[in-house]
């Protein structure tokens, strides 16, 4: 079995990096979410073409720096900055303390590109990692996102989540209307989902990411659409039940989801089909119930009530209907979200005057965590496919701005800076 960490990489880093173990002939990989876990270090000089003389190298510059940026975007990883190309020296990338590099070549024939990548061991100039892509121009985010990926999952265990996809509720300058967008992680490539002119709330991706169901009142009342992402772009209503039709939460298997309906004049959860037949009441009058999320498993939910007279998040059942409360701290507790990979749940807990994000295992009523601590309203929080991080809106002045931070506090950061003010944004994962 290889070795690609070297005994003194292995020293400083056995915390954060995986360790190539001859247990059972498996390799092991350890935890990198610890709060004391130190950032590894990539080296990444510009990408070359062998047909092209170093002045006229700005698209191998640009090809770097969508990689330098979809790595760090993990909140695991730092970047050597340099003005210049590095050459593939190991010294020259251990001065700069490095202890990854990733070189990169093209070649460009008419609308065609292929791409080149390796990540190499700075301490041994081995090559842990070579991928080759080629395909239209057009698709050379798509390549490096791939390779960004497959770097995550050798370094990590998990695959990475520069191919997925992140929702969000889009106002513009100075208009009322809101409308909902894709985008990829680095908002390059930002598509318009809805043309209602309208409000438009609570967007909520299918665990396969290929539709996209949200609640819209451009017809005057609040209605359930359904928008199929793919190529062959079609939105169908699926509940314009009198009152509220609200906030769906798909089941894992995407065949069903659990809504918000007054259709019998209080505010309940239903489970509905895709087409938008109830298949079953959850609760009754007993209360607001708004905002449930599904377990990984299917089998339990935690939503949002207001039966104790302040919202709070409950954890229930599905199969008998038994329900526990889980929240006790914070005036308000609401807006959860269910990690896709363990039992944890993310909210915003309002503490003394201000919407924070916490967690909380909804198997255990006292474990909640507080993770950010910042004089500004963290809301609408939302899993990375992966589990390791979470998007939110963060209120900025009058609007909102997406931010992201890891699970444990750590790196938090606004992710996009598109004009006017963006709201609930939901993560998923991407089919390209």
């Amino acid at each position: 079995m290889n070795v690609y960490l070297s005994a003194r990489i292995l020293a400083i880093f056995a915390s954060i990096l995986f360790i190539s173990s001859p247990v059972n002939g498996e390799r092991v990989y350890l935890d990198i979410t610890s709060p004391d876990a130190r950032k590894i270090i990539f080296a990444i000089p510009w990408f070359q073409n062998n047909d092209l003389d170093n002045g006229k190298q700005q698209f191998g510059r640009n090809l770097s720096k969508t990689l330098s940026q979809a790595l760090k975007f993990h909140g695991i990883i730092d970047i050597v900055v340099s003005e210049s190309p590095i050459g593939s020296a190991g010294d020259d990338w251990k001065s700069l303390g490095a202890d990854y590099a990733v070189m990169g070549r093209y070649a460009i024939s008419k609308d065609q590109i292929a791409v080149e990548m390796r990540l190499l061991d700075v301490s041994t100039q081995d090559m842990i990692l070579g991928k080759s892509y080629k395909g239209p121009s057009n698709q050379t985010d798509v390549m490096i996102y791939r390779f960004t990926d497959a770097v995550i999952k050798e370094l990590t265990g998990q695959t990475g989540v520069a191919m997925s996809q992140i929702a969000f509720v889009s106002q513009p300058p100075n208009k009322r209307e809101k409308e909902v967008f894709v985008t990829d992680i680095l908002g390059k490539k930002l598509r318009q989902v809805t043309r209602h002119r309208s409000l438009i709330v609570s967007p909520r991706f299918s665990p396969d990411g290929n539709f996209l169901a949200y609640t819209s009142y451009h017809s005057g009342n609040q209605n359930l659409y359904i928008t199929d992402l793919r190529q062959a772009k079609t939105t169908r209503a699926i509940s314009r039940r009198k009152g509220m039709n609200l906030a769906p939460a798909w089941s894992p298997d995407s065949k069903t989801m659990i809504v918000t309906l007054s259709v019998n004049g209080n505010p309940d959860l239903f489970i509905i089909n895709r087409q938008g037949k109830i298949i079953r009441q959850l609760t009754e009058r007993s209360g607001i119930n708004v905002s449930p999320t599904f377990s990984p498993d299917g089998k339990f939910m935690v939503f949002v009530s207001d039966r104790s007279r302040k919202p709070q998040l409950y954890r229930m059942e599905i199969a008998s209907g038994n329900v526990q409360r889980l929240t006790f701290d914070g005036t308000e507790n609401a807006e959860p979200s269910w990690s896709p990979k363990e039992n944890l749940i993310v909210y915003s807990s309002l503490r003394g005057g201000i919407y924070q994000l916490c967690t909380i295992n909804p198997f255990e009523p006292d474990s909640s965590v507080q993770i950010t601590k910042d004089q500004a309203h963290h809301e609408s929080p939302s899993w990375s496919p992966d589990g390791n991080q979470i998007i939110f809106a963060k209120r900025d002045g009058n609007g909102h701005k997406i931010y992201g931070i890891m699970k444990n506090g750590n790196y938090q950061r606004m992710l996009f800076s598109f004009p006017g003010s963006q709201t609930y944004a939901r993560w998923a994962v991407k089919n390209y």
